[in-house]
Order: structure tokens, then C-alpha cells, then sequence
């Protein structure tokens, strides 16, 4: 878990010598390969230890050392006491006989110039691990790490990276030469969580467990100048801690002396401080509040917040959308719903300000609108105006589209207000009133809590007591301690509650300022006392790392600025084991298990979603698996149960489909029927009982029914890379057009927009085959029907098969006629799912001549696109799918066929003027070549070639 040094400095700080306790840990931070095989280190803080006292089957280095180690050497569940003056826990620390030993570790870089990162991976043993690997901290593997890696890469291990939400998969290459691994892979946003996998080796009967962490795209920490000064909350305040939803590595941690932001879960932080002149010095220290987002953060010191980013340094008033003075809180999304938010990236909000009497929505761009007031609220629940009506809190539920308004109410007020809960659903603009009711103290503050749920179940919490709400507000209460104490702080030696923090699994951890921890279960209602882990005058404060482990941070204003913080893993399940053995609560079922890999699901048209889910319990429990849903009810779904008896246990198994029914083929309102058939649906699988006991609680996911848009459509031999051509220009003539031009058209064809034309020649027919994509690559050939048009209006082309040719038994639409009976309305919208009318039924449409060219294709069909046979043109078609039951995407590609062959026809003038110059020059030549041969052949009759030779005289 820490060195040894780092473990002496931690124990420094949390000692103290106001009550003793004790703790054990191991090397490694995953205590899931916690086995017969690992060291376990105690300690014991206080003054009055003596010795230790274990099982017998357990050995302890030297017993009367508050500091030793223990080593257990078989499998089961072994008493562990200190003795000492005073009275002491006992713990029951149960050990497993794994064989998953060995662990992974990877570093990361960055290269931004291609956007990837370079993951590094080695195998470690925490057992014989140096100091760096256990503090997170190495470079490169150690000596035992290298010889360790290299004999599992003998054995054939290759290690890879699975991304939970994509589903993809990343291999390794070769090993090293300094005994790693090396993985690249693309920056990424909204597939953050991987997890490194390797192959079922094993090297001395051992196994290397799975790795599962956060990598994202690279965030970066502010760093202040030195003249910034501190921003702090005021003195004597318990720590604030705040993360980003899905990055939990990204934290921002507050408290009286300092702040800090962290980027890897505080192996390394900044300070965060604010420039001088803009805050006072009591405004400096009197923050109430604080938010982190990638971007920047918010703060808000008294009632006024204030933005802080990597340029400035504002506070936010009217400018922005919110009111300058009078704001109560701010509160972000808890819940990583990434795939559905990234869906709606230009509309979602990313956090909600309130004040007493105005609900405020917040954008990316830190802009802010007013969502509601205390005076529309009441007029939705028909309170008299006369009434108070103030907000407390707001929160964001687990459904991404709603969030849940606490408000006050009092006719006549006294010291005791009227709780009351109002669900905002803003997809559908709607507010409901809630079956809540709660009575508090005038001083009590509320703060609120959405668990890993489908059903709006939610935590509510004051300084004292915790209360539920679980199934869509039907199971109301008060969590009560084992000792049937409602109020928290009687089990606590008098103190209050800090903060609570839930996880997808189902776990709620409850700490009191004095560092005491209550666990409770989701749709369990008794919260169970653990056993005491840091002494209660430690600043500390609960957090996942980046491997999504519960941990606890501790802060210590005294030692130097190395050491301020720490990180300290949390065995929450040993833990748990260990009280569990004087309850005696056991999880009513042996295993509960499901195929539900993603937490986000799109169902287009005519597809439909199989779940698989097992439950497996001890005869006669009579146990089942319920299955609720939480939304519009637009889809439908069957359910088969098999049943199974074997060797005492039963198993039951529930395979579910999900699907929808509804027809879109000739409808009077297409788009209105779209409308109402889509949305977004909350599911969750759970066992019909369960406990504090059970690992996993139910199985959540979302179904979003409507238009998946990381699909599109492309013909099948075209692309928008690689052309061999730049942008050109070109003519169409005007009577080629469709539509009446007084002159021809001048086309510039974009290769960026329309991609690499295919040129086919003269004869030669096209039928597209439409493929169908999404974000992960080619789906499925597209088998239904779709339609085409030239996009600049050129209309010299036809099919190549008639009507009565594709079984038509009416007159099948065409460009024409549905040009005809929409005037006016644009090309892309005269045609289309919303108007389709098949032809294959004589109650549909009405006898013509089925003669006619078939303009609707299919890859069935083999309908063809059949060119002029007088001359060669370019043509740009756009190709929309036709079929309405298809998809709720308009699914449209452009591509561009250059067909080659005779010389386009010409004007008639034009060719005549060109045959009249032809005809003038080689006349002109010829009657030129009379006149030249006629001289030359006079030339050569009046002058002999060949002269005589003159006489010579004689002397």
C-alpha cells in the first residue's frame, strides 16, 4: 500500500492520545489478491499496547511490537486483538487462499501532435516490488518486476487494454528490451474507463489480476503565481472535497489553510490560489463552497460566486445569467452518464445554482438561465401566495434529464418547516410533485443524494440523521444505527455528519466529523458501525482513485508541503467481513450475474436489445430477479424463465427482450409518431432480496429509443480520402436540367464535400450498395429501400428496369409525381420515409402505366442507374433511405459518378461556324498550293534544271 516511510509519516499525523486504535494494510493498494500469501502489516496508535493476539493459525514477526507484520498460513477468517489497558476491537480478517498474486503496472505519455497516448506495462509482485511501484511513483520496473515480466512473456502472456463503454480492444507489441510492454492508443473523452488484461498465464501457480483505471484525454492543473494568495474555508471547517463526475482522478480539495487540485488523485497537486485585489481577506476565508470542471472551477465565498480559470478570475453576476448576491449552493451531475450527455453535448446543463426563491441552469460556457422561481412553484402546487416557500437544495438525479428541488414550506412558520420534493424533468418540461413529506428544525440543512439507481432512490442527510427515499418514493424513512438509534451522532460520541459518498455498486459510506464510519447498503435500511480506522481528531475526508477504490485523503497542515496529503486505500470489504461475523447478516444469494456491459444503449428502429441475467440461491429461499423500469412506456419487452435444482442450490435464469412494435409505413403524421415513440427508459435487474452483505446490488442501464448519431450510411466504392483529383469546375447544360434555367449551369465540385468521383463508361450501369456505419466501424450492408437524386438538378439519367419489372401493382411514386404534388418544397424534402407509399398492394395508390422507370432502389433489386447514350457528364446524387421503418436517423450520403464516352453535344451555331472555318482553310490551302505548284512549274519550263558547258577558247 505505502512504504514504509510514508506509512511512519502517516502514522505521525493520525496519532494521537486521546483514544487508541488500530489497522492493518498490505503492500499492494488492491486488496483483492488480500490472500495467504501477503504480508500483512499491523499498527497499533496509542501508548497502552502490550501484545497481539492472533489465530493460531496465523504468525505474528514479534508480538509485543505495535508495528509487525503477520502472515496467515491457510485460507479463513482469523481473530485479530491487540492487548492492552484498555479495551480494544477485535477484528475478524478473513484471508483467501487466491491465486491471483500478481499485479499490473503501466505509465502513460502523452504525444499530442497525434493526439495518442503511450501506455507502458510491466508485471509486479507487491510482495518483492520496490518503494517507487508501491507509491505509484516508478519510471521503469525494477529488477524483480523485469526478470518477473520477462518469464510471463515466455510463457506467451501479452497483455492488452478493453474500454468498457466502446468495448474496444488494444494489444501490446513485442516485449522490450527493458522488460515492458507498449500499448498506444487515441485520445479519448468518452470512453475513459480501460481496463489491462492479459492472458490466463500463470507463473508459480499464479495469476496477475486485472487492472481497472481512468484515462482520458490529458487534463491540466492551474498553477498560480507565487503573489496569488490562499482561498480557504473558515477556520475550524471540516474538509470539501469535490471531483469531476466521470474523472474522479480530477479532484479539488478545500480547506481552512489551503486548496489543492489534483489531475492523478493527489500522488501530485497544486495549490489553488486567486490573484490579489479582487476578494478581501475575510472573503478569502470564508469560501462555502466549490465545484471542479475541466475548464475551471466555481466558488462560493458568502453568497457570490466566483469562476476561476486559466485566464481570470471573475465573479459571475446578472452578465452571465445569475444573480450576483443571495446564492445558497451549486451542484454538478454525480452520476458519469457520458455516451447520453455527449449525445446532447450542445444542450445539457452541467450544473444547477440556486438561491432562496431562483432555480439556476448552467451551461459549458459558464452562462447561466433561470429555470424556475419559488412563485411559478407555487403556482404548480396551487400553494397560496401568502405561503413561504423557499429552495434548500438541488440535485441532479440518475436519469440525465431530471433533478430533484428540496423546498421548505410553511403556511404559519415556526421553528419546524415542511419538506417537500419536486422532480424537473426537462425533456419533457414537466414538474412532479413527489410522495415526501418531512418535518425538520428551522437550522437544519438538508443535503441530497441520488444512488446508482433507475428509480428516482435518493439519500437525504442533515447534521444528524440520514433518510432514504428507494423505490420512486414508496419506502420513506430514517436510517437507524444497529442500537436502533435514528440519530446518527448518539453512536457516535456526539458527533455530526460530515459527508456521504455513494458508488455504482451499491455502497454508502456515511462519516462523522470524528472520523467515524456508518455503511449502508442500497435498499438496506440499517447502517452498521465499522470498526474505527482514524483517529477521530484526523482531518480526513473519503474519495475514489483513479482505479475507483474508496480511499481515504488525509490532510496535515504541520508537516511539510511533500507530506500535506495523503492517500490511504480502504479495505471496505474486509471490513465489512469483519463486523459481519457478530451480525451475522449474509447475502441471500450466491451469485447474481448479468451480460449488461454498457451502461447506455440506443434502439433504433427494428433492432431490439437481449439481456441475459442469473441469479443462483439456496434451496427453498424462493428468491427471483425483478426488473423495474423507470420512464415513458414506449418500448416492449418478453421475458423467459428457465428454472434449475441442483445439489441444494437453485438457479434461475431470465433471458429478456427488448423491442419495439410500432409501424411507421403510411401514417397521417410520420414525424409526430416519431416523436412519441421516443425517449429515454431506465432499467435496473436486481434480486428480489438482498443485504448488506450482497457485493453487487442490481444491474443498471439505460435504453435510449431513438436515432443513434454515430450512425451514417456510404456507397459501397467511395471515399473522401486519397483522390487523385483537386476541386475542378464544369458545366451542366441547361437543358439537362430539371428545373428551367435561362442559362447553362457552372458547377465547382468540392472533392472535401463530395468525396472521390467514380468514373464508369458510357454503357456501363451503377447499382449502389449502401453500407451502413457507426462509431466503431462498418455494421451491416443496408437491405431496404432508398432513394436518389442529382443534388445540382441534372436529370438526364434513368433506371434501368421498369415498375412491372419489380412487381409493382399500382403506379410506384417518382421524382415527378411527388414533385407534382408538393410544389415548391424543396428537392430533399418533396420524398422521403414521411410519404413513402409502397406498390405492391391494389388498396395502395392507383393504376398507371407500370411501364415506367422504377426510381426506387434496394440491394435486392438490382435496379440500375442508366446514363445518356450521346455524351459523357458528372454527376453529384444524394441517396436518402426510404423505408420508414428503418431508423429514426435521416440517414443520407452524397457520391459522384464521371460517366465517359461521346463528346457532349454542342450549340448548332457553333458547329456550323467551326464546319464553315474548317471548309474557308482548306480551300485557302488549296487554292494557295495551286498558285505555288503553278510557279514552280513555270520556273521549271523557261529554266532548264541542267545548263550547258560553255566553250572554252583556244589560244
Amino acid at each position: 500500500m505505502l512504504s514504509r516511510q510514508v506509512a511512519a509519516v502517516l502514522l505521525l499525523w493520525l496519532s494521537c492520545c486521546v483514544s487508541a486504535l488500530w489497522r492493518y494494510y498490505m503492500n499492494s493498494p488492491d486488496y483483492s489478491i488480500f490472500s495467504t500469501r501477503s504480508t500483512i502489516n499491523l499498527e497499533y496508535e496509542g501508548t497502552s499496547f502490550k501484545s497481539w493476539t492472533v489465530s493460531e493459525r496465523c504468525k505474528v514477526q514479534n508480538t509485543t511490537s505495535p508495528k509487525t507484520t503477520l502472515h496467515c498460513q491457510s485460507a479463513g477468517t482469523h481473530k485479530i486483538k491487540p492487548v492492552a489497558t484498555t479495551q480494544e476491537e477485535q477484528r475478524y480478517l478473513t484471508v483467501t487462499n487466491s491465486y491471483v498474486c500478481f499485479l499490473w503496472y503501466f505509465t502513460v505519455v502523452d504525444v499530442y501532435h497525434n493526439l495518442s497516448q503511450i501506455v507502458t506495462i510491466w508485471v509486479y509482485d507487491p510482495e518483492s516490488a520496490s518503494s517507487e511501484e508501491l507509491l505509484k511513483t516508478a519510471k521503469k520496473p525494477s529488477l524483480n518486476s523485469k526478470v518477473l515480466t520477462k518469464h510471463f512473456e515466455t510463457l506467451g502472456q501479452h497483455p492488452s487494454i478493453y474500454t468498457t463503454e466502446k468495448r474496444l480492444t488494444y494489444h501490446s507489441g513485442p516485449l522490450t528490451s527493458e522488460g515492458t510492454w507498449v500499448i498506444h492508443l487515441p485520445m479519448s473523452s468518452d470512453d475513459i474507463v480501460k481496463v489491462i488484461k492479459g492472458k490466463k498465464v500463470a507463473f508459480q501457480d499464479c495469476l496477475i489480476a486485472n487492472l481497472q483505471f481512468m484515462l482520458t484525454f490529458p487534463i491540466m492543473t492551474i498553477s498560480e503565481p507565487p503573489e496569488y494568495l490562499p482561498i480557504t474555508l473558515p477556520a475550524g471547517s471540516p474538509l470539501l472535497l469535490s471531483w469531476h463526475a466521470c474523472i474522479t482522478a480530477f479532484a479539488l480539495l478545500v480547506t481552512d489553510q489551503e486548496s489543492f487540485q489534483t489531475n492523478d488523485s493527489f500522488q501530485t497537486w497544486t495549490k489553488v490560489r486567486v490573484p490579489p485585489g479582487i476578494l478581501s481577506d475575510a472573503q478569502r476565508h470564508s469560501l462555502r463552497d466549490a465545484i471542479v470542471f475541466e475548464h475551471g472551477s466555481l466558488f462560493l465565498v458568502d453568497t457570490t460566486a466566483y469562476l476561476r480559470t486559466r485566464d481570470e478570475f471573475i465573479q459571475l453576476n446578472e452578465s452571465r445569467g445569475i444573480s450576483g448576491t443571495g446564492i445558497l449552493g451549486f451542484s454538478r451531475r454525480r452520476w458519469c452518464q457520458i455516451r447520453y450527455l455527449y449525445k446532447l453535448s450542445s444542450r445539457k446543463s452541467i450544473l444547477v445554482a440556486w438561491s432562496s426563491s431562483t432555480i439556476y441552469y448552467g451551461y459549458p460556457k459558464f452562462r447561466f438561465m433561470t429555470l424556475t422561481t419559488t412563485l411559478q412553484l407555487k403556482s404548480f402546487l396551487k400553494l397560496p401566495l401568502t405561503d413561504t416557500l423557499e429552495i434548500m437544495t438541488v440535485e441532479y438525479s440518475w436519469h440525465p434529464r431530471e433533478l430533484a428541488i428540496v423546498l421548505t414550506h410553511c403556511s404559519v412558520c415556526t421553528d419546524v418547516r415542511n419538506i417537500r420534493i419536486v422532480i424537473y424533468n426537462s425533456i419533457y418540461k414537466r414538474y412532479t410533485l413527489q410522495d415526501f413529506e418531512l418535518e425538520l428544525p428551522k437550522e437544519n440543512i438538508l443535503e441530497a443524494r441520488f444512488l446508482y439507481s433507475a428509480m428516482p432512490d435518493l439519500i437525504l442527510w442533515d447534521q444528524y440523521h440520514v433518510y432514504y427515499s428507494y423505490k420512486n418514493f414508496t419506502a420513506i424513512g430514517t436510517f437507524e444505527a444497529l442500537t436502533k438509534e435514528k440519530d446518527l451522532s448518539l453512536s457516535s460520541q456526539g458527533s455530526k455528519v460530515h459527508t456521504v459518498i455513494t458508488d455504482s455498486i451499491g455502497n454508502i459510506l456515511v462519516k462523522m466529523l470524528n472520523n467515524v464510519l456508518f455503511y449502508i447498503k442500497t435498499d438496506v435500511t440499517k447502517a452498521a458501525q465499522l470498526h474505527t480506522w482514524i483517529n477521530r481528531t484526523a482531518k480526513s475526508t473519503v474519495y475514489f482513485d483513479r482505479s475507483y477504490q474508496i480511499c481515504l485523503l488525509h490532510y496535515n497542515e504541520n508537516l511539510d508541503d511533500k507530506y500535506q496529503l495523503q492517500i490511504q486505500p480502504y479495505p471496505l470489504f474486509l471490513e465489512l467481513e469483519s463486523i459481519n461475523e457478530d451480525l451475522a447478516d449474509w447475502c441471500p444469494y450466491l451469485a447474481f450475474q448479468h451480460d449488461i456491459k454498457s451502461q447506455f444503449y440506443i434502439l433504433d428502429k427494428g433492432e431490439n436489445l437481449t439481456v441475459w441475467s442469473q441469479i443462483v440461491y439456496p434451496e427453498n429461499r424462493g428468491l427471483f430477479i425483478v426488473m423495474d423500469y423507470y420512464g415513458s412506456n414506449i418500448l416492449s419487452w418478453t421475458q423467459n424463465t428457465d428454472y434449475e435444482i441442483a445439489s441444494g442450490f437453485c438457479t434461475k435464469t431470465v433471458i429478456t427482450h427488448f423491442f419495439q412494435t410500432t409501424n411507421y409505413e403510411l401514417v397521417d403524421n410520420y414525424y409526430a409518431l416519431e416523436k412519441k415513440n421516443t425517449g429515454l427508459l431506465l432499467f435496473q435487474l436486481r434480486p428480489s432480496e438482498s443485504s448488506r452483505t450482497c457485493t453487487t446490488a442490481k444491474a443498471v442501464f439505460e435504453i435510449d429509443v431513438g436515432c443513434d448519431s454515430s450512425k451514417y450510411i456510404m456507397v459501397h466504392g467511395f471515399n473522401r480520402s486519397g483522390c487523385q483529383r483537386r476541386d475542378f469546375s464544369y458545366v451542366i447544360d441547361k437543358d439537362l436540367l430539371r428545373d428551367t434555367l435561362s442559362e447553362n449551369l457552372k458547377v465547382r465540385y468540392d472533392v472535401a464535400k463530395y468525396g472521390c468521383p467514380r468514373t464508369l463508361q458510357l454503357e456501363e450501369m451503377f447499382h449502389p450498395v449502401v453500407e451502413l456505419y457507426d462509431e466503431n466501424g462498418f455494421v451491416k450492408i443496408v437491405d431496404t429501400n432508398f432513394i436518389l437524386w442529382e443534388i445540382h438538378g441534372r436529370n438526364d439519367y434513368t433506371f434501368n428496369s421498369t415498375m412491372e419489372e419489380n412487381g409493382c401493382i399500382n403506379e410506384a411514386q417518382t421524382w415527378d409525381s411527388m414533385i407534382e404534388e408538393s410544389p415548391g418544397v424543396p428537392l430533399e424534402d418533396v420524398w422521403g420515409p414521411q410519404n413513402y407509399k409502397p406498390c405492391f398492394s391494389y388498396a395502395i395508390g392507383k393504376p398507371g402505366d407500370l411501364t415506367q422507370p422504377y426510381e426506387i432502389i434496394n440491394y435486392s433489386n438490382k435496379n440500375s442507374l442508366k446514363w445518356s447514350i450521346t455524351y459523357a457528364g458528372m454527376y453529384v446524387f444524394r441517396l436518402k433511405i426510404l423505408d420508414p421503418n428503418y431508423s429514426f436517423c435521416n440517414l443520407t450520403t452524397i457520391f459522384a459518378i464521371e460517366s465517359l464516352g461521346m463528346i457532349p453535344r454542342s450549340s448548332i451555331y457553333l458547329v456550323a461556324a467551326l464546319i464553315f472555318v474548317l471548309m474557308l482553310t482548306f480551300i485557302s490551302i488549296l487554292i494557295l498550293s495551286y498558285f505555288w505548284y503553278s510557279k514552280i512549274y513555270r520556273q521549271f519550263i523557261f529554266e532548264p534544271l541542267h545548263k550547258p558547258p560553255a566553250k572554252q577558247k583556244k589560244n
